[in-house]
């Protein structure tokens, strides 16, 4: 039986499923002390127990997207607030190539909130 985590990857379409699963094995591999949970019915991502990112779908732009925990305290333009007052998210296009780099400096800042 799949876990519920596995399954939420694993029933989104094309091209979003393959952007998620992209986004869900980079965030794993860019810190040893990043795990991966299921919490609030989505794959959330701690360090040292505390919540760090998650990946979701965003319902207006039909995009897949990280959302930062601690997005408050970083600054980049392309971090999006919307209505939130702690958390950031950062828009990820499933059609076109993913942004590694930016990705990686966001997320590398964000890391840096946790050490």
């Amino acid at each position: 039986m799949l876990r519920p985590i596995d399954n939420y990857f694993l029933q989104k379409e094309e091209p979003f499923k393959s952007c998620l699963q992209f986004l869900r094995q980079h965030i794993l591999a860019m810190d040893s002390d990043i795990t991966e949970a299921w919490k609030y019915g989505m794959p959330m991502y701690c360090i040292h127990g505390k919540m760090f990112c998650y990946l979701w779908v965003h319902k207006k732009y039909n995009q897949p997207y990280i959302g930062i925990v601690e997005g408050n305290k970083l600054d980049h333009p392309d971090l999006l607030t919307e209505k939130r007052a702690r958390m950031k998210i950062l828009l990820v296009d499933a059609e076109k190539d993913i942004p590694v780099k930016k990705i990686d400096l966001i997320l590398r800042a964000a890391i840096r909130l946790y050490k």
